[in-house]
């Protein structure tokens, strides 16, 4: 069985460990997953394990992962979700959302990045977040909009070769419309 650190009302969320390469295989190993986050759009087995690996290495080091998430009445991943560092010592952190498509237009995404968002300011005590979008990838776009990112510019991005539209949420933002 699972355990949660982190929960909604939906979702529980874990921490990726060694032992998680079947179920980084059903999530990276999915095409329809990762075909707007490299270039292209098929991660290798190679890859898969090197994500899982950079993963465990987050959560080591920073405390902060893109925690796998799975739905509490069944149990099953939906994705991952979570925070990664921007850039050294800094209180920035990058939101991720990485869903399974079974899970695509179900307020999961949401759902999810809410509470992520949540952990980064009032937990973390994060000053600010940033993400960014494949700029075909319309979905994200309307999921960072939604939870009240600002598009500041277009930044490249190496796995897929494109300048992806970036944004950023202050937490006095966020605090100002969740409080």
């Amino acid at each position: 069985m699972r355990t949660f650190f982190m929960e909604t009302e939906r979702l529980g969320f874990s921490r990726w460990t060694d032992g998680d390469a079947v179920l980084a295989e059903l999530l990276w190993g999915d095409s329809d997953v990762t075909r707007l986050i490299c270039a292209s759009g098929v991660f290798t087995p190679e890859e898969i394990a090197a994500r899982l690996k950079l993963e465990i290495e987050n959560g080591e080091k920073y405390g902060v992962q893109y925690w796998p998430v799975f739905l509490l009445a069944s149990g099953d991943l939906v994705g991952c979700c979570g925070l990664r560092p921007r850039q050294e010592n800094s209180c920035v952190f990058e939101l991720g959302v990485h869903l399974r498509p079974a899970y695509w237009r179900q307020g999961i995404g949401f759902e999810a990045a809410t509470r992520a968002i949540r952990c980064a300011f009032d937990d973390l005590g994060a000053e600010a977040l940033a993400a960014g979008h494949n700029p075909r990838n319309e979905g994200s776009r309307a999921l960072l909009l939604k939870l009240g990112f600002v598009r500041t510019h277009d930044e490249f991005y190496a796995p897929t070769g494109l300048m992806h539209p970036t944004y950023r949420l202050e937490a006095k933002d966020w605090r100002s419309t969740n409080a």
